[in-house]
């Protein structure tokens, strides 16, 4: 495998509409930050056709997830299955990465 290629520097990396900064994804599993997210956004439920695990580095929201809810703080790390209606409410401005999989990508994207 060539080495060339494998990396990404997140100031160059591709960025999302709803504001996710995509790094590297494999065949199996994507990578994605979300830096400095505000409550801004009013999310509604909603459910992924992919696995997400996350871990927060800084801030904090709440997951709501089939009728419970948590708070997530930095150190944090969190699970929400593939078709699990969600949503989350930041309540300090956030950064977080999420591993997705299958991987999470916008169609234009080849990252």
């Amino acid at each position: 495998m060539k080495l060339e290629g494998i990396k990404i520097n997140s100031a160059n990396a591709p960025r999302g509409p709803d504001g996710q900064i995509y790094l590297k994804s494999g065949q199996n599993v994507a990578l994605r930050l979300w830096q400095k997210e505000s409550d801004e956004k009013d999310e509604k439920v909603h459910s992924r056709a992919y696995e997400t695990v996350g871990y927060v580095l800084n801030g904090r929201a709440e997951l709501t997830m089939d009728g419970e809810t948590v708070t997530l703080e930095p150190g944090d790390s969190w699970i929400v299955p593939a078709g699990a209606s969600h949503t989350y409410k930041i309540l300090e401005p956030l950064t977080a990465l999420e591993a997705t999989s299958p991987p999470a990508r916008e169609a234009h994207l080849d990252t």
